[in-house]
């Protein structure tokens, strides 16, 4: 499963997940992308479902390219803990993700099998998601 390695901070704030996506928000690796259509945060177990849809539709023909890492913690309280005492435990990995993100990015597919690629994908994701193709420069 997806997580940091080595953190500088163990907990993080919940912050905002406000406007577009500033970065990560064309297809710069592989031919087509799944592009994230509304706000949300995406498990690493979610993450890892989604890799594990693709990489059994890829397998030896093309490539994958995941361009979302789990970098936030969530933490959480115990159950049936008293107020106060300060912050629980970090109890998963979340990445944040905002409109018009790239999240997974393949090559070596047509359209119609990418397209049922990120189909299949696309429902172990808590948010919209829709099929890119590649933006050439200068088109």
């Amino acid at each position: 499963m997806l997580a940091p390695r080595k953190i500088k901070y163990r907990k993080t704030q919940k912050g905002h997940m406000r406007g577009m996506a500033n970065s990560g928000d064309y297809v710069s690796f592989g031919s087509f992308g799944l592009k994230a259509m509304e706000p949300g945060w995406i498990t690493s177990r979610q993450i890892e479902a989604a890799r594990i849809a693709i990489s059994r539709k890829v397998r030896k023909v093309g490539r994958m390219w995941i361009r979302i890492f789990p970098d936030k913690s969530i933490t959480k309280k115990p159950a049936e803990t008293r107020m106060g005492k300060g912050k629980g435990a970090p109890e998963y990995w979340v990445a944040v993700v905002k409109p018009g993100r790239i999240l997974f990015e393949i090559e070596g597919l047509d359209k119609k099998e990418a397209e049922e690629t990120f189909k299949l994908c696309s429902y172990k994701l808590p948010i919209k998601t829709k099929t890119v193709g590649r933006r050439e420069i200068g088109a």
